[in-house]
């Protein structure tokens, strides 16, 4: 019964009221039906999904026995890669990011979603593209800004050549199999690093995951 009662109020997300009805609000953003409407099959996922999705992973991992995670909203990279570290400074302000053991950059690549996480830990940096595309220059432009980050906010300096920077391989993280699901792929990839889970999805997840990401975006919570 709980299932069915998931299953008709994602439906009823998807097919009733008006495209401008807001259904979630939370972490500053607004979320609508239309925006809702681009987790169908096949749609194309947009900024507010993803950051609201992102917003959702860092309020989990305030919780007990989930690493730290800090997310940057999607316009982050554009804006570091156009601007440098100057032009983004102003975005933690208040935050130390060093104090974390994840951060997540989802980026946005014209009409392709990829994600870029930093194990603080590990002293790593990851590149995840579910089309299997290599970052290895966004990897790097990422460290020097942690590297710039981290003089100008706790005056220490990072040595680069103790971190790893890695594009996965299609060996290594499962791949998209048409050309609508990158986004989905990222919260994914995302959930499953910010719990320090293996990536174990497939393609075949994607449908489930669409569906399962609409009731948690109105409820605000994970399941």
């Amino acid at each position: 019964p709980l299932f069915q009662a998931m299953e008709s109020e994602i439906s009823a997300a998807f097919d009733s009221g008006e495209p401008e009805d807001i259904l979630s609000r939370a972490f500053k953003l607004t979320v609508t039906r239309e925006d809702i409407c681009t987790l169908q099959p096949l749609g194309w996922l947009n900024d507010r999904i993803m950051n609201f999705y992102m917003g959702l992973l860092v309020e989990r991992s305030k919780k007990e026995g989930y690493p730290a995670v800090y997310a940057f909203n999607t316009f982050f990279y554009s804006k570091l890669s156009s601007a440098s570290h100057k032009g983004v400074k102003k975005w933690t302000k208040g935050v130390d990011i060093f104090e974390h053991d994840v951060i997540l950059v989802p980026i946005h690549l014209r009409i392709h979603w990829t994600l870029l996480v930093v194990d603080l830990r590990e002293k790593t940096i990851k590149y995840f593209d579910s089309l299997g595309q290599k970052g290895d220059h966004i990897c790097k432009t990422v460290l020097k800004y942690l590297e710039e980050e981290s003089k100008e906010k706790r005056n220490i300096e990072l040595t680069a050549s103790e971190w790893t920077l890695h594009s996965m391989g299609t060996e290594e993280i499962p791949q998209q199999n048409n050309g609508s699901d990158c986004g989905v792929f990222v919260c994914k990839f995302a959930d499953f690093i910010s719990r320090d889970k293996p990536i174990v999805f497939t393609p075949e997840h994607m449908p489930y995951f669409r569906r399962k990401m609409v009731w948690e975006i109105i409820h605000q919570q994970l399941l």
